[in-house]
């Protein structure tokens, strides 16, 4: 077990009691548990609760306490200031069974040549030129930001990978945050949590849809609208929508296709 595991650990034993659902600990606390293990201190503490909370799975023994179905997370409550809560579940992964629905592909060849690759950003770039957002939710929509990093109130800072805001017919404003994970990752509740405390804050007259991305290959992209909820202090973490896209050369969407399509919306 590594430093982080176990200094998360120790922190976790020295403040849980059974039943509990949230578990407060603070920055100090991370001083304190090293200290105890014999650890170096550690300079970036913050780290410790960021990895946990975006990169790293919790260890086992924390885990264990969980009641059936539900997993242990941390969120952020202010600055150096953070907790345990339980969500059912923790993380989402894309559904491996939706059907591909095809779009032609407007990527520039020229950007497909110099941004290859399924990282978050070749990614972020796809959907932008082929107006995945828009596709899937109905509403026009247009980036407004990204890479955004700042602080919300009773959180403390958070990051977003792309902001979109979007309108409907009716005149409605919407806003999109976006969380873009390369395959095999898995979307969090907690990065959800924070886009839409972020949007509540910022965008208080826009409906907030958070939205998640991910490359299911080179040319497919899974998108779905994500929801937190709360029910009896368990936060719900769920699915709201999800469509798959392969973007596709024109000669590649037969007039065959696109007939039973229009047969099926009519």
């Amino acid at each position: 077990m590594g430093k982080y595991e176990r200094i998360i650990e120790k922190v976790f034993d020295q403040n849980y009691k059974p039943n509990k659902v949230r578990v407060d600990f603070k920055r100090e606390h991370l001083v304190e548990a090293a200290d105890v293990l014999g650890i170096e201190r550690i300079k970036n503490l913050g780290d410790i609760p960021y990895s946990f909370r975006f990169r790293r799975d919790l260890p086992d023994s924390i885990q264990n306490t969980a009641p059936a179905g539900a997993e242990w997370i941390i969120v952020g409550t202010g600055v150096g200031e953070y907790q345990f809560r339980l969500a059912a579940p923790g993380k989402i992964e894309p559904n491996s069974h939706i059907k591909l629905v095809k779009v032609p592909d407007a990527t520039p060849e020229i950007v497909r040549h110099y941004a290859p690759g399924k990282d978050e950003q070749a990614l972020l770039t796809r959907a932008r030129y082929n107006r995945l957002v828009d596709i899937f939710t109905g509403l026009t929509c247009y980036s407004i930001q990204n890479h955004l990093r700042t602080t919300v109130s009773g959180i403390g800072q958070v990051e977003v990978d792309e902001i979109y805001v979007g309108i409907n017919k009716s005149g409605v404003h919407f806003v999109l945050p976006c969380q873009a994970k390369s395959p095999g990752d898995r979307f969090g509740v907690v990065q959800v949590m924070q886009d839409i405390a972020l949007c509540q804050e910022r965008y208080p007259n826009a409906i907030c849809k958070p939205i998640a991305l991910q490359f299911i290959n080179d040319n497919s992209v899974a998108i779905l609208e994500l929801s937190v909820s709360e029910e009896n202090e368990l936060l719900i973490f769920s699915i709201v929508d999800e469509k798959h896209y392969q973007l596709v050369p024109r000669t590649r969407i037969l007039e065959e296709e696109l007939r039973i399509l229009m047969e099926n919306e009519l």
